[in-house]
């Protein structure tokens, strides 16, 4: 190719590309566009309930506490649904739910992949909120990792960032240098927008949102109140449905977790 072609087609490489970059922009701003105005219209009930398929998000959860009362893990464990469970260990400083060691054992010997999630009071320090969790949730593998669950629970209290950040992050220095990795927070997308954007980097978020899919770049999603699954003690029971954002073998190894630990079920001892 001559010099002087090469000169008079530089400026339309440079138009083209140009060109390219213009388009691409225009079209993840639509994308994003069409994302916003989908939350809002299903959190404003213009638009059903957006719930997450099979197909996009195949590693399906449960979150349980004492209030689903005796639960046949077997059972429930052979659900589709029901790959991880969350399950609630303690709250504030003092309180511990009264059937956390038996979801914990039964569930992890009927093959689930389980977490201990922790109530935050705004009523009680880190520190000893941090100690409460600690002395109920034992340390083992192929487990997911502490989960801090942040809501707002009375209207009549209401604190600032700054106070929540005085509880949140000595419960996080505490959990994180217990367990070797970094809590995860669960919260709602309004929560999440008062108390943890522009905070909190590096943690896996847990959104609850049983209108549409977050906003936010979450790691597992809450997308139910009001599952009825086998293996609970009555019929009328709900539970809680959530979903991973990924597939198996990012789900394995994001959390260091074997693929073959369903396999082992009742050999699961340490």
């Amino acid at each position: 190719m001559s010099r002087r072609y090469q000169n008079r087609a530089v400026p339309y490489i440079k138009k083209f590309i140009a060109l390219l970059i213009a388009v691409l922009l225009l079209t993840c701003l639509g994308l994003i566009g069409y994302k916003v105005l989908n939350f809002y219209r299903a959190t404003n009930g213009d638009i059903p309930p957006q719930l997450p398929t099979e197909k996009d998000y195949p590693v399906r959860g449960v979150d349980v506490s004492y209030y689903q009362g005796e639960i046949d893990w077997n059972v429930l464990a052979e659900d589709e649904h029901v790959t991880f469970a969350f399950i609630k260990a303690t709250e504030g400083s003092n309180h511990q739910d009264e059937r956390f060691t038996e979801n914990w054992n039964n569930a992890r010997s009927a093959g689930v992949y389980v977490g201990a999630y922790h109530f935050v009071s705004f009523e009680s320090s880190g520190e000893t909120q941090a100690d409460n969790f600690i002395s109920l949730v034992p340390k083992q593998a192929n487990s997911l990792p502490p989960v801090l669950d942040l809501e707002l629970y009375d209207e009549n209290i209401v604190p600032t960032k700054e106070q929540v950040k005085e509880i949140l992050d000595p419960m996080i220095e505490k959990l994180e240098e217990y367990y070797g990795v970094k809590p995860i927070i669960y919260t709602s997308s309004n929560v999440y927008l008062k108390y943890v954007v522009g905070s909190y980097w590096g943690h896996d978020l847990w959104i609850s949102n049983t209108k549409c899919e977050p906003l936010t770049n979450w790691t597992f999603w809450q997308y139910s109140f009001n599952g009825y699954l086998p293996g609970l003690w009555a019929d009328d029971i709900p539970i809680d449905l959530n979903v991973y954002n990924g597939s198996y073998e990012k789900f394995y190894e994001e959390f260091g977790l074997s693929p073959d630990f369903a396999v082992y079920k009742k050999e699961m001892s340490e």
